[in-house]
């Protein structure tokens, strides 16, 4: 049973840096795409950033310039460095983990609180 687990989440001030983890563990079909997702309060889980297994990387639209995506492919971790965070940078960040057999698995989520 694959695992995913994030870690690195916390409360930070405004334009301040944080950086989050998430380790697969248990892999046994290759990781494809590994990602991260945010879900604020009363609003829609969306995009924050995914890095495929080859290092092609893709942004959503709020995080770009400010957010970047790393791999280690050995380790099946990725990395999320976030930089200028903003209050409406808060919310739950979830880990997703992709193989290319098709299947997905989640983490349950790390908690960033962007405030002063």
């Amino acid at each position: 049973q694959v695992q995913v687990v994030e870690s690195g989440g916390g409360l930070v001030q405004p334009g301040g840096s944080l950086r989050l983890s998430c380790a697969a563990s248990g892999v046994i079909y290759g990781i494809n795409v590994m990602g991260w997702y945010r879900q604020a309060p009363g609003k829609e889980r969306e995009l924050v950033a995914t890095i495929t297994r080859g290092g092609s990387t893709n942004y959503g639209e709020s995080v770009k310039g400010r957010f970047s995506i790393s791999g280690d492919n050995a380790k099946n971790t990725v990395y999320l460095q976030m930089n200028a965070l903003k209050p409406e940078d808060t919310a739950v960040y979830y880990c997703k983990s992709s193989m290319y057999n098709g299947m997905e698995y989640w983490g349950k989520g790390t908690l960033v609180t962007v405030s002063s």
